[in-house]
């Protein structure tokens, strides 16, 4: 690879620029996320924001890194699933970036850029892979040169359930670790809780999950009296312990024994300790990446982008964006 890869990430809330070097080393990136007072990411305004903030933190990244953009040989970019006003702002900075120092464009999946990064950091070789983000909750596995979905949301992703959640509570965005130190009061004032009265419907559905009548359960409670921080741990415990379940199902039947968490409830240390159990029990293990790379980052994007390189790059007239991006619409051709 010649020259560093630049990497945009717009897919919903956050813009971020991040950088991997000419060797496939990934650095940190700079990024600003839209943070509204009140209700949720509203696509337009969300677009607005990554279009003010766009020029400053490009020029942040690469001084953080000591660049000029003429050490720049590729720019990736989320060329989906997202948000369509958001993604669209991204592929015009990065045809915009790449037109100007003529250099390969290439847009990739958001969603396999979280199991890359993943992979890379943890020094995972073929695990399951525990997909729990605003918008999307997905247990996948590699076969067969792609990424498999064995199980997914029906509804909302676990994130956007949890934030809508906290959103009725009055909790402003992101409302889930606000949830996550809730849940942690709880246990620190009952330290051996009960479920009693604070039982919720469980998500699992077969291989797939569903949230929307947890969110329904879990206000009822809160309408009937019961304590907002009990509340918000058995939300956890229920909606995690979902998850899990059906990871360890992918685990067994694939055969699998690595578990990587990805997106950004992955953040959740409750999540991690329960995969770590469950993978543990199964004689395998659970890895989840740093933080800073588990939710939203441009790092990501460019060292999918970097792996890509060899074999693909993207033309203009082939770079719109696809918001319904699958996970495995993308062929695994540098594994």
């Amino acid at each position: 690879m010649s020259g560093w890869t630049l990497g945009i990430e717009t897919t919903a809330h956050t813009l971020s620029f991040g950088l991997v070097n000419p060797d496939g080393e990934p650095f940190p990136a700079a990024s600003d996320t839209l943070r509204p007072d009140e209700g949720g990411i509203h696509p337009r305004e969300a677009a607005d924001h990554h279009k003010d903030v766009a020029a400053g933190l490009y020029q942040k990244v690469l001084d953080m890194h000591g660049l000029q953009p003429t050490d720049l040989g590729a720019v990736a970019y989320s060329q989906g699933p997202g948000l369509g006003p958001c993604l669209r702002v991204g592929a015009s900075i990065a045809r915009g970036i790449a037109t100007r120092l003529n250099v390969p464009l290439i847009g990739v999946n958001h969603c396999v850029a979280h199991i890359e990064i993943g992979r890379q950091q943890c020094g995972c070789d073929d695990p399951v892979l525990l997909y729990v983000s605003g918008g999307n909750t997905q247990v996948i596995a590699r076969l067969n040169g792609r990424y498999r979905v064995l199980g997914e949301t029906l509804d909302i992703g676990i994130g956007n359930m949890l934030d809508k959640f906290a959103r009725q509570q009055g909790i402003p965005f992101p409302g889930g670790p606000k949830i996550e130190s809730l849940a942690k009061a709880y246990l620190e004032r009952c330290p051996e809780p009960s479920m009693e009265g604070l039982e919720l419907p469980y998500a699992v559905r077969g291989m797939d999950l569903a949230f929307s009548g947890l969110l329904t359960a879990a206000q009822r409670l809160v309408d009937n009296g019961q304590p907002l921080d009990a509340v918000c741990w058995s939300l956890q415990e229920h909606a995690f312990a979902s998850c899990v379940e059906v990871a360890e199902r992918a685990m067994a039947h694939t055969g699998k024994r690595e578990l990587l968490l990805g997106g950004g409830v992955a953040c959740n240390e409750r999540m991690r300790s329960m995969s770590t159990m469950m993978a543990e029990d199964r004689d395998g293990s659970s890895h989840a990446p740093p933080k800073m790379y588990c939710i939203d980052n441009g790092t990501m994007i460019a060292l999918l982008g970097a792996l890509e390189l060899a074999n693909r790059t993207t033309s203009l007239e082939g770079s719109a964006i696809d918001q319904y991006l699958r996970t495995d619409q993308t062929p695994i051709q540098w594994a």
